[in-house]
Protein backbone atom coordinates (compact mmCIF):
# COMPACT_ATOMS: atom_id res chain seq x y z
CA UNK A 1 0.00 0.00 0.00
CA UNK A 2 1.28 3.41 -0.65
CA UNK A 3 -0.07 6.86 0.30
CA UNK A 4 -0.93 7.77 -2.79
CA UNK A 5 -3.22 4.99 -4.03
CA UNK A 6 -3.97 1.89 -2.76
CA UNK A 7 -6.49 -1.56 -3.56
CA UNK A 8 -7.44 -2.29 -0.26
CA UNK A 9 -10.43 -4.07 -0.47
CA UNK A 10 -10.84 -7.19 1.69
CA UNK A 11 -8.48 -9.82 1.02
CA UNK A 12 -8.91 -13.21 2.60
CA UNK A 13 -6.18 -14.69 5.04
CA UNK A 14 -5.03 -16.58 1.83
CA UNK A 15 -1.61 -18.41 1.26
CA UNK A 16 1.27 -17.06 -1.21
CA UNK A 17 3.55 -18.62 -3.11
CA UNK A 18 5.27 -19.44 -0.13
CA UNK A 19 2.15 -21.15 1.66
CA UNK A 20 2.76 -18.58 4.33
CA UNK A 21 -0.78 -17.69 6.27
CA UNK A 22 -1.46 -14.12 6.08
CA UNK A 23 -3.13 -12.62 8.60
CA UNK A 24 -4.68 -9.93 7.63
CA UNK A 25 -5.21 -6.94 10.07
CA UNK A 26 -6.52 -2.81 10.14
CA UNK A 27 -6.48 0.23 12.01
CA UNK A 28 -5.73 3.81 12.11
CA UNK A 29 -3.70 6.97 13.07
CA UNK A 30 -6.31 9.18 14.61
CA UNK A 31 -5.10 12.87 14.46
CA UNK A 32 -6.16 16.26 15.85
CA UNK A 33 -5.12 19.39 16.04
CA UNK A 34 -4.57 21.47 19.33
CA UNK A 35 -3.09 24.93 19.57
CA UNK A 36 -2.17 24.49 16.58
CA UNK A 37 -0.16 21.05 16.93
CA UNK A 38 -0.76 18.58 15.39
CA UNK A 39 -1.52 15.38 17.52
CA UNK A 40 -1.97 11.60 17.24
CA UNK A 41 -3.48 8.68 19.79
CA UNK A 42 -1.43 6.01 20.70
CA UNK A 43 -2.64 2.87 22.43
CA UNK A 44 -0.90 0.38 24.93
CA UNK A 45 -0.91 -3.18 25.50
CA UNK A 46 -0.31 -4.63 28.38
CA UNK A 47 -0.24 -7.85 27.25
CA UNK A 48 2.60 -6.88 25.08
CA UNK A 49 3.84 -4.02 27.17
CA UNK A 50 3.77 -1.92 24.22
CA UNK A 51 2.74 1.61 22.56
CA UNK A 52 1.58 0.99 19.03
CA UNK A 53 -1.32 2.02 16.44
CA UNK A 54 -5.23 0.97 17.33
CA UNK A 55 -5.86 -2.31 15.24
CA UNK A 56 -7.14 -5.96 15.22
CA UNK A 57 -7.55 -8.94 13.24
CA UNK A 58 -10.22 -8.75 10.52
CA UNK A 59 -13.23 -10.85 11.21
CA UNK A 60 -15.18 -13.25 8.94
CA UNK A 61 -17.14 -11.09 6.59
CA UNK A 62 -15.59 -7.75 7.73
CA UNK A 63 -13.93 -5.36 5.42
CA UNK A 64 -11.00 -3.78 6.41
CA UNK A 65 -12.38 -0.44 6.65
CA UNK A 66 -14.60 -2.03 9.04
CA UNK A 67 -12.27 -3.48 10.70
CA UNK A 68 -10.13 -0.39 11.60
CA UNK A 69 -13.14 1.34 12.57
CA UNK A 70 -14.20 -1.21 15.07
CA UNK A 71 -10.89 -1.61 16.18
CA UNK A 72 -10.36 2.07 16.62
CA UNK A 73 -13.46 2.08 18.85
CA UNK A 74 -12.93 -1.33 21.02
CA UNK A 75 -9.39 0.18 21.42
CA UNK A 76 -9.75 3.72 22.23
CA UNK A 77 -13.47 4.19 23.09
CA UNK A 78 -14.38 6.65 20.46
CA UNK A 79 -16.00 6.40 16.98
CA UNK A 80 -14.24 7.64 13.87
CA UNK A 81 -14.03 8.10 10.20
CA UNK A 82 -11.45 6.83 7.71
CA UNK A 83 -9.67 9.31 5.72
CA UNK A 84 -7.14 8.83 3.27
CA UNK A 85 -4.59 5.82 3.20
CA UNK A 86 -1.15 5.46 4.78
CA UNK A 87 1.50 3.32 4.00
CA UNK A 88 0.39 -0.38 5.16
CA UNK A 89 3.18 -2.71 7.39
CA UNK A 90 3.80 -6.31 6.62
CA UNK A 91 6.39 -8.65 9.35
CA UNK A 92 6.57 -11.86 10.35
CA UNK A 93 4.57 -13.37 13.45
CA UNK A 94 7.00 -15.15 16.20
CA UNK A 95 4.62 -18.24 15.32
CA UNK A 96 5.66 -17.72 11.26
CA UNK A 97 2.88 -16.21 10.00
CA UNK A 98 2.90 -13.29 7.81
CA UNK A 99 0.98 -10.16 9.18
CA UNK A 100 -0.37 -7.36 7.19
CA UNK A 101 -1.55 -4.54 8.66
CA UNK A 102 -4.09 -1.80 6.41
CA UNK A 103 -4.01 1.81 7.83
CA UNK A 104 -5.44 4.72 7.33
CA UNK A 105 -5.70 8.55 8.66
CA UNK A 106 -8.73 9.10 10.67
CA UNK A 107 -10.70 11.64 12.71
CA UNK A 108 -13.28 11.39 15.71
CA UNK A 109 -16.91 11.57 14.38
CA UNK A 110 -19.07 13.98 15.61
CA UNK A 111 -22.37 13.16 16.47
CA UNK A 112 -23.85 15.26 14.47
CA UNK A 113 -21.63 15.97 11.29
CA UNK A 114 -21.46 11.99 11.16
CA UNK A 115 -24.87 11.14 12.12
CA UNK A 116 -25.50 9.37 9.44
CA UNK A 117 -22.39 6.87 9.20
CA UNK A 118 -22.85 6.36 12.56
CA UNK A 119 -26.43 5.31 12.46
CA UNK A 120 -25.30 2.62 9.71
CA UNK A 121 -22.66 0.98 12.48
CA UNK A 122 -23.24 -2.01 14.16
CA UNK A 123 -22.72 -1.32 18.21
CA UNK A 124 -18.93 -1.96 19.30
CA UNK A 125 -18.09 -3.80 22.71
CA UNK A 126 -16.39 -1.33 25.13
CA UNK A 127 -13.12 -1.30 25.63
CA UNK A 128 -11.44 -4.35 27.23
CA UNK A 129 -8.49 -3.14 30.17
CA UNK A 130 -7.28 -6.21 29.79
CA UNK A 131 -6.16 -5.15 25.81
CA UNK A 132 -5.41 -1.77 26.42
CA UNK A 133 -5.47 -0.07 29.10
CA UNK A 134 -4.52 3.34 27.83
CA UNK A 135 -4.51 5.56 25.31
CA UNK A 136 -2.86 8.96 24.68
CA UNK A 137 -2.85 11.77 22.69
CA UNK A 138 1.16 12.97 22.04
CA UNK A 139 2.49 15.18 19.55
CA UNK A 140 3.23 13.67 16.85
CA UNK A 141 7.49 14.09 18.44
CA UNK A 142 6.75 12.29 20.91
CA UNK A 143 4.57 10.27 19.27
CA UNK A 144 7.58 8.93 17.19
CA UNK A 145 9.85 8.46 20.39
CA UNK A 146 7.11 6.56 22.20
CA UNK A 147 6.38 3.88 19.53
CA UNK A 148 7.87 0.43 20.80
CA UNK A 149 8.16 -0.51 16.73
CA UNK A 150 10.06 1.72 14.82
CA UNK A 151 8.15 -0.11 11.62
CA UNK A 152 5.24 2.00 12.86
CA UNK A 153 6.96 5.25 11.92
CA UNK A 154 6.31 4.71 8.37
CA UNK A 155 2.49 5.30 8.69
CA UNK A 156 3.67 8.59 10.89
CA UNK A 157 5.70 9.98 8.38
CA UNK A 158 2.88 9.91 5.70
CA UNK A 159 0.85 11.23 7.46
CA UNK A 160 3.28 14.34 8.94
CA UNK A 161 3.57 14.68 5.35
CA UNK A 162 0.34 14.91 4.31
CA UNK A 163 -0.47 18.04 7.09
CA UNK A 164 2.87 19.88 5.90
CA UNK A 165 1.34 19.41 1.96
CA UNK A 166 -1.97 20.39 3.51
CA UNK A 167 -4.10 17.54 2.12
CA UNK A 168 -4.47 15.51 5.60
CA UNK A 169 -7.76 16.57 6.43
CA UNK A 170 -9.91 14.79 3.21
CA UNK A 171 -13.56 13.73 2.74
CA UNK A 172 -14.52 10.87 0.78
CA UNK A 173 -16.52 10.98 -3.04
CA UNK A 174 -17.51 7.41 -3.52
CA UNK A 175 -17.91 6.48 -6.46
CA UNK A 176 -19.95 3.06 -6.91
CA UNK A 177 -21.13 0.76 -9.35
CA UNK A 178 -24.40 -1.10 -9.10
CA UNK A 179 -24.52 -4.85 -7.79
CA UNK A 180 -24.99 -7.39 -10.26
CA UNK A 181 -27.75 -7.16 -12.35
CA UNK A 182 -30.44 -9.70 -14.45
CA UNK A 183 -28.96 -10.20 -17.47
CA UNK A 184 -30.14 -7.93 -20.03
CA UNK A 185 -30.94 -11.15 -22.26
CA UNK A 186 -33.03 -12.32 -19.44
CA UNK A 187 -35.23 -9.23 -18.56
CA UNK A 188 -37.96 -8.46 -20.95
CA UNK A 189 -39.00 -5.59 -19.19
CA UNK A 190 -38.14 -1.98 -19.18
CA UNK A 191 -34.18 -1.34 -19.24
CA UNK A 192 -34.54 1.36 -16.36
CA UNK A 193 -36.58 -1.14 -14.66
CA UNK A 194 -34.18 -3.88 -14.71
CA UNK A 195 -33.70 -5.50 -10.99
CA UNK A 196 -30.39 -6.54 -8.88
CA UNK A 197 -29.67 -10.06 -8.71
CA UNK A 198 -29.79 -11.54 -4.92
CA UNK A 199 -26.00 -11.64 -5.50
CA UNK A 200 -26.37 -7.67 -5.95
CA UNK A 201 -28.65 -7.75 -3.14
CA UNK A 202 -25.66 -9.04 -1.14
CA UNK A 203 -23.17 -6.91 -2.36
CA UNK A 204 -25.97 -3.86 -1.73
CA UNK A 205 -25.79 -4.71 1.99
CA UNK A 206 -22.05 -4.80 1.98
CA UNK A 207 -21.68 -2.02 0.87
CA UNK A 208 -23.44 -0.20 4.27
CA UNK A 209 -20.22 -0.73 6.88
CA UNK A 210 -17.93 0.06 3.91
CA UNK A 211 -19.56 3.84 3.35
CA UNK A 212 -20.32 3.88 6.98
CA UNK A 213 -16.66 3.54 7.79
CA UNK A 214 -15.98 6.93 5.09
CA UNK A 215 -18.74 8.55 7.02
CA UNK A 216 -20.60 9.38 4.18
CA UNK A 217 -23.63 11.53 4.60
CA UNK A 218 -24.84 12.73 1.26
CA UNK A 219 -26.07 9.82 -1.46
CA UNK A 220 -26.50 10.76 -5.23
CA UNK A 221 -27.36 7.96 -7.57
CA UNK A 222 -28.66 7.30 -11.23
CA UNK A 223 -33.24 7.13 -10.46
CA UNK A 224 -32.78 3.54 -12.44
CA UNK A 225 -33.95 0.47 -10.81
CA UNK A 226 -30.46 -1.40 -10.18
CA UNK A 227 -28.79 1.54 -8.77
CA UNK A 228 -31.38 3.10 -6.08
CA UNK A 229 -31.73 -0.49 -5.25
CA UNK A 230 -27.48 -0.93 -4.17
CA UNK A 231 -27.75 2.69 -2.09
CA UNK A 232 -30.78 1.76 -0.40
CA UNK A 233 -29.33 -0.59 2.33
CA UNK A 234 -27.53 2.59 3.11
CA UNK A 235 -29.86 5.40 2.89
CA UNK A 236 -31.74 3.05 5.11
CA UNK A 237 -29.35 2.31 7.91
CA UNK A 238 -28.00 5.94 7.74
CA UNK A 239 -31.52 7.90 7.83
CA UNK A 240 -31.00 9.67 4.39
CA UNK A 241 -32.54 11.38 2.19
CA UNK A 242 -30.92 10.75 -1.25
CA UNK A 243 -31.36 12.32 -4.26
CA UNK A 244 -31.81 10.83 -7.61
CA UNK A 245 -31.17 11.84 -10.65
CA UNK A 246 -31.52 11.14 -14.89
CA UNK A 247 -28.13 12.53 -15.84
CA UNK A 248 -26.41 9.79 -14.12
CA UNK A 249 -28.82 6.58 -16.14
CA UNK A 250 -27.45 5.27 -18.61
CA UNK A 251 -29.64 7.02 -21.34
CA UNK A 252 -28.93 10.38 -20.81
CA UNK A 253 -25.05 10.14 -20.09
CA UNK A 254 -25.29 8.88 -24.11
CA UNK A 255 -27.00 11.70 -24.80
CA UNK A 256 -25.21 14.33 -22.64
CA UNK A 257 -22.05 13.12 -20.97
CA UNK A 258 -21.19 16.70 -19.95
CA UNK A 259 -23.80 16.74 -17.17
CA UNK A 260 -22.84 13.69 -15.69
CA UNK A 261 -19.50 15.63 -15.71
CA UNK A 262 -20.78 18.90 -14.02
CA UNK A 263 -22.74 16.47 -11.22
CA UNK A 264 -19.19 15.13 -9.98
CA UNK A 265 -17.65 18.72 -10.29
CA UNK A 266 -19.91 19.91 -8.07
CA UNK A 267 -19.20 16.88 -5.75
CA UNK A 268 -15.84 17.89 -5.95
CA UNK A 269 -16.14 21.30 -5.61
CA UNK A 270 -19.11 22.40 -3.55
CA UNK A 271 -19.89 19.34 -1.54
CA UNK A 272 -18.44 19.93 2.04
CA UNK A 273 -19.42 16.11 3.54
CA UNK A 274 -18.89 12.65 2.00
CA UNK A 275 -20.78 11.77 -0.42
CA UNK A 276 -21.29 8.51 -2.48
CA UNK A 277 -22.40 8.86 -6.65
CA UNK A 278 -24.05 5.32 -7.68
CA UNK A 279 -24.21 4.92 -11.61
CA UNK A 280 -23.72 2.35 -14.20
CA UNK A 281 -20.65 0.83 -16.44
CA UNK A 282 -20.78 3.13 -19.40
CA UNK A 283 -21.27 6.13 -17.55
CA UNK A 284 -17.69 5.44 -15.34
CA UNK A 285 -15.10 6.43 -18.01
CA UNK A 286 -16.42 10.31 -17.59
CA UNK A 287 -16.63 9.73 -13.84
CA UNK A 288 -13.31 8.73 -13.49
CA UNK A 289 -12.10 11.54 -16.49
CA UNK A 290 -13.56 14.43 -14.05
CA UNK A 291 -11.49 12.82 -11.06
CA UNK A 292 -8.33 12.74 -13.00
CA UNK A 293 -8.63 16.16 -14.32
CA UNK A 294 -8.81 17.33 -9.98
CA UNK A 295 -5.71 14.95 -8.94
CA UNK A 296 -2.06 15.05 -9.48
CA UNK A 297 -0.48 13.44 -11.96
CA UNK A 298 0.71 10.23 -9.97
CA UNK A 299 -3.18 9.60 -8.82
CA UNK A 300 -4.39 10.13 -11.86
CA UNK A 301 -2.02 7.37 -13.53
CA UNK A 302 -3.49 5.29 -10.85
CA UNK A 303 -7.12 5.49 -12.01
CA UNK A 304 -9.36 2.23 -13.37
CA UNK A 305 -8.69 3.32 -17.53
CA UNK A 306 -9.94 -0.53 -18.59
CA UNK A 307 -13.42 -1.85 -19.11
CA UNK A 308 -15.43 -2.71 -17.13
CA UNK A 309 -13.32 -0.29 -14.18
CA UNK A 310 -15.23 -1.05 -12.00
CA UNK A 311 -16.81 -4.90 -11.38
CA UNK A 312 -20.36 -4.88 -10.17
CA UNK A 313 -20.87 -3.53 -6.40
CA UNK A 314 -17.58 -2.14 -6.35
CA UNK A 315 -16.72 1.52 -5.57
CA UNK A 316 -13.66 3.20 -5.94
CA UNK A 317 -13.02 5.86 -2.75
CA UNK A 318 -11.72 9.24 -3.64
CA UNK A 319 -10.03 11.20 -0.85
CA UNK A 320 -10.35 14.92 -1.38
CA UNK A 321 -8.58 17.78 -0.31
CA UNK A 322 -9.77 21.49 0.08
CA UNK A 323 -6.55 23.43 -0.79
CA UNK A 324 -6.16 26.66 -2.09
CA UNK A 325 -5.72 25.56 -4.99
CA UNK A 326 -9.16 24.10 -5.29
CA UNK A 327 -10.38 20.87 -4.43
CA UNK A 328 -7.35 18.00 -5.07
CA UNK A 329 -7.58 14.04 -5.18
CA UNK A 330 -5.15 13.42 -3.39
CA UNK A 331 -5.39 9.71 -2.56
CA UNK A 332 -7.73 6.64 -4.23
CA UNK A 333 -8.94 3.09 -2.95
CA UNK A 334 -10.41 0.48 -5.07
CA UNK A 335 -12.31 -1.50 -2.24
CA UNK A 336 -14.71 -4.78 -3.14
CA UNK A 337 -16.92 -5.27 -0.37
CA UNK A 338 -17.20 -9.08 1.01
CA UNK A 339 -20.02 -10.80 0.81
CA UNK A 340 -21.32 -13.81 3.01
Amino acid sequence: MTGLRSSVGTEPAATGRSHTPVVMTAGGLVWRRRGGELQVQLVHRPRYDDWSWPKGKVETGESLQGTAVREVAEETGREIVLGRPLPGLQYLTPDGRVKRVHYWASHRARRKKDAAALAARAPVAPVDRTEVDQAEWLSVTEAAARLTRTSDRGPLDALVHAEEEGTLGTRALVIARHGRAVPRTAWHGAERDRPLTPAGHGQAAALVPVLAAYGVEHVISSRWERCATTIDPYVRAGGLRPSYSENLTEAQHERSPSRVAATVRELLEEATESSVLCTHRPVLPTVLDVLGRHAPRAVADGLPSADPYLEPGEVLVAHVADTPGGPRVVATEKVSPPVW
